[in-house]
């Protein structure tokens, strides 16, 4: 088999949008290609390699002859659906939150643990998108002087809460500047000139479910249950690309010269880190790239073998689809001995 018959669940989302065209971009092995979407968008057209392709409604039998069914909707929809293709015999890459803690699921990051998709996987689990370029950068320092504490602040864009939410920002910046009243929808309040620290639902010690999704999500990653992790996530007036303030507590000692060069030498991270031009990793030159961007490297001042810096990607890419996408690849390869 030279081509796989693919499919991709909320194709006309924010992050089925980029799964669409990533899978054209990288020349994908795709023989035919499924769309499906919500019952306002079935009998829409999507364009794949020039050719319109119609969007058709979920049931119980769409999933019927796909090899590859890629997941980007609810977390309540993957629960219904997905277990339906893989009775089918269908192989899933789910970008929902929906099974990611299941033991029985691999969670993969590939930098991290592409080790974990083999030919028996059936159903693998794409991480929280703050949760992957949080496990990109810490890998390397992971392997290089081993990891006992990680704090993490995030700085979160609007299309992380889907294309709905991004368009109410360019919404309230034109009524701003119309002189007209800023409306909420999509978040508690305004997010235009504004930080929320709510992302997601309140939990009952006090941390948001966003911020537990990081917590627990990079322990099953990198298989440290004993990691001492604390996040704090916020949503911010970007359009794409989230942000993250990092401090790591190593097992050994370093100095920022060998810590810049272990970086450099990481697949997928892209340092940006000269203060004296003031060059440091930011949204909008971020925004569209699938690398992590890292920056603003230093010793920190509250742990001996500290270390703090800042991360910068986009969520709509390596957070999600890009991620998603390099996961199907190495499975191609290894299920059936597709290369790229």
């Amino acid at each position: 088999m030279n081509r796989l018959r693919v499919g991709i669940v909320g194709s006309t989302g924010a992050v089925g949008l980029e799964m669409l065209r990533l899978l054209e971009e990288t020349n994908f092995p795709v023989s035919e290609l499924s769309l499906f979407a919500s019952e306002r968008s079935v009998g829409l057209t999507q364009l794949f390699r020039g050719q319109p392709v119609s969007i058709r409604p979920l049931s119980d039998t769409c999933f019927r002859g796909l090899d590859l069914l890629f997941n980007a909707t609810s977390g309540e929809l993957a629960r219904k659906y997905l277990p339906i293709a893989l009775e089918e015999g269908t192989r899933v890459i789910d970008n929902s939150s929906a099974f990611r803690m299941n033991p029985e699921v691999p969670l993969v990051v590939p930098e991290v643990n592409a080790h974990r998709i083999d030919s028996s996987s059936t159903l693998i689990a794409n991480p929280n998108c703050s949760t992957i370029q949080m496990c990109v950068a810490v890998a390397p320092f992971e392997r290089a002087f081993g990891v006992k504490r990680i704090i993490v602040s995030t700085y979160q864009a609007a299309s992380g809460a889907g294309k709905e939410a991004m368009e109410e920002l360019v919404e309230q910046t034109k009524a701003f500047v119309n002189g007209g009243a800023l409306e909420a929808r999509k978040f508690p309040y305004p997010l235009l000139f504004n930080l929320i620290p709510h992302i997601d639902r309140f939990e009952e010690n006090g941390y948001t479910r966003e911020e537990m999704k990081m917590v627990n999500e990079t322990r099953k990653i990198f298989e440290k249950p004993e990691w001492r992790i604390s996040a704090t996530a916020v949503r911010v007036p970007v359009i794409r690309a989230h942000s993250e303030s990092i401090t790591l507590e190593l097992e050994r000692d370093f100095d920022p010269e060998t810590i810049r060069a272990v970086l450099n030498d990481t697949p997928g991270i892209v340092v940006q880190d000269d203060p004296e031009t003031n060059l440091y990793p930011m949204p909008a030159q971020a925004a569209l790239r699938k690398e992590v961007f890292i920056g603003r490297i230093r010793k920190d001042l509250a742990f001996e073998k500290g270390v703090s810096f800042w991360v910068v990607a986009d969520q709509l890419l390596k957070g999600a689809a890009w991620n998603a996408i390099q996961i199907a690849q190495t499975l191609v390869e290894r299920v059936w001995n597709i290369r790229f």
